[in-house]
């Protein structure tokens, strides 16, 4: 069996009050240096973003946070309100028929700008994957004030068509347990459709990630929750043209979640965004390319020093 090196501490957990809402949230580093604001995915708890990668932007002189979403992780849930089935979001997403959701990817976006204020933090690099992605957009899009840089992974504008997961991996998504067919054993199936083909996660260590992660963490009325707020939203081409920040578009050429049609249509609405797409890569942060990630983040800084801030951009 394979040593799997996947361990959740939440011994230096904190919370912090944001948009109404009492959030758990992880800090790396030294509270002088610049910030990068981790965004976390469609139901993906705050320890997705793998510590390597906290670690690796300590190294070079960044104080790291990554926090658990609302609906997620140690983070308030939104107990009680229900969320509209998944044929009501389909019948809305491909005939316009409107759906209400409990609550929409801009109020996410306000948690998000409130772990700033909470923690009194001016400016920050903001980086968002998948869902998180979306979020961190509308932050860029709404706050340019407050956002130093903005990195978008695995994402997409919104826009209708564009990196949109097949029937067949939303039904899986949806799958229902049975007496032979445990949520774990489910959950297992979804990330070998998803994860990237080219840094194939063994089973054993796929199970123990989503083992873990169970244990710190159940709350599946959350993930439908979410799920609403991803296909309620509206496109968001035109505010993606609007961003002046710093953009760094990361997309895996194998993506099936969010197909890489996503990230090549954010890139296309921000003329200064440098997109790159990673062979072999599907929808999940292989640990074999967080360097390259990183390295990334120098070319971004090496394109913008002269009109931004000395700093350098993940």
């Amino acid at each position: 069996m394979q040593h799997v090196e996947f361990n959740i501490d939440d011994k230096d957990t904190k919370f912090l009050n944001a948009n109404g809402l009492r959030l758990a949230y992880q800090e790396f580093g030294d509270s002088k240096d610049p910030v990068i604001l981790l965004v976390a995915g469609l139901y993906n708890q705050m320890v997705r973003w793998p510590v390597k990668l906290c670690e690796l932007l300590v190294s070079h002189g960044y104080r790291v946070i990554r926090f658990d979403n609302r609906d997620i992780g140690l983070s308030d849930k939104m107990h009680g309100v229900k969320a509209p089935g998944f044929f009501r979001l389909f019948i809305k997403y491909y005939f316009g028929i409107p759906v209400t959701a409990p609550y929409s990817l801009d109020d996410m976006a306000r948690d998000t700008l409130g772990v700033l204020d909470a923690l009194g933090i001016e400016r920050a690099h903001i980086v968002g994957m998948s869902m998180g992605g979306m979020i961190s957009q509308l932050v860029a899009a709404y706050y340019p004030q407050r956002i130093l840089s903005l990195t978008s992974m695995m994402s997409t504008s919104g826009e209708w068509g564009k990196g949109v997961a097949s029937l067949k991996l939303y039904r899986q998504m949806l799958r229902p347990t049975t007496k032979n067919r445990s949520a774990l054993d489910n959950s297992v199936d979804t990330w070998r459709m998803i994860g990237s083909p080219g840094y194939p996660k063994p089973d054993d260590e796929i199970r123990a990630i989503l083992k873990a992660e169970h244990k710190r963490c159940s709350n599946p009325t959350g993930y439908l929750r979410q799920i609403a707020a991803i296909r309620t939203a509206p496109g968001r081409g035109a505010l993606l043209a609007g961003i002046t920040a710093p953009v760094l578009v990361i997309h895996g050429r194998d993506d099936v979640l969010v197909p890489v049609s996503g990230g090549i249509d954010t890139a296309s609405y921000i003329p200064h965004a440098t997109l790159k797409i990673f062979e072999g890569m599907g929808h999940d942060l292989p640990l074999q390319l967080l360097p390259e990630f990183f390295s990334l983040g120098f070319l971004l800084f090496f394109t913008f020093s002269l009109s931004k801030d000395n700093c350098v951009f993940f």
